[in-house]
């Protein structure tokens, strides 16, 4: 065994491989290895992951709101559209009603217009009836009169009415 060593230090010294310091150094770097990944590996990827993980969630997130707020878009778009419709169907009821209730006040005073001139032209032919009748009165009083300081009493006063009368009425039927 020494004369192994020898060979090993030997090497060592004439500038060859060192195979202790080799089997050393690779005992020393699997440690390093392991405490690495004890202590620095597991931890560094348990936050990555960590990290993925969030990101994920908030990709998720973004786009749940992202779908909601499309969602909500539309639907707005819709009640207005929907609300617009309906704006302007009150506009054409309005309208509609406002055209019949013109139709309706001018038809009612047409009539009441027709209605007024009727009953103006009855009240006038009342009127007239009456001044034509209280006329022909005046004239058979007058008649009368003059034709009794005419004839002085030679006709009864009865018999001069019905002849006056009588000539009222022939007047009256040659208009």
């Amino acid at each position: 065994m020494q004369g192994f060593t020898t060979n090993l230090v030997l090497g060592a010294t004439a500038g060859g491989f060192h195979v202790l310091d080799m089997a050393v150094q690779l005992f020393f770097f699997l440690v390093l290895l392991a405490l690495l990944r004890k202590f620095a590996w597991g931890p560094l990827m348990k936050m990555m992951q960590e990290r993925e993980e969030y990101i994920s969630n908030e990709i998720d997130t973004a786009e749940k709101s992202r779908e909601e707020a499309q969602q909500l878009q539309h639907e707005a778009a819709e009640e207005l559209k929907k609300t617009r419709q309906e704006a302007q169907s009150l506009i054409e009821d309005a309208k509609k009603s406002a055209t019949q209730q013109e139709r309706d006040i001018l038809e009612t005073a047409r009539t009441e217009a027709e209605r007024i001139k009727e009953s103006a032209r009855e009240e006038i032919e009342q009127e007239k009836e009456k001044a034509v009748q209280a006329l022909q009165d005046q004239v058979a009083s007058l008649s009368v009169m003059i034709a009794s300081k005419v004839i002085e009493k030679e006709l009864s006063e009865e018999d001069q009415e019905a002849l006056i009368n009588e000539y009222i009425k022939e007047a009256g039927e040659e208009r």
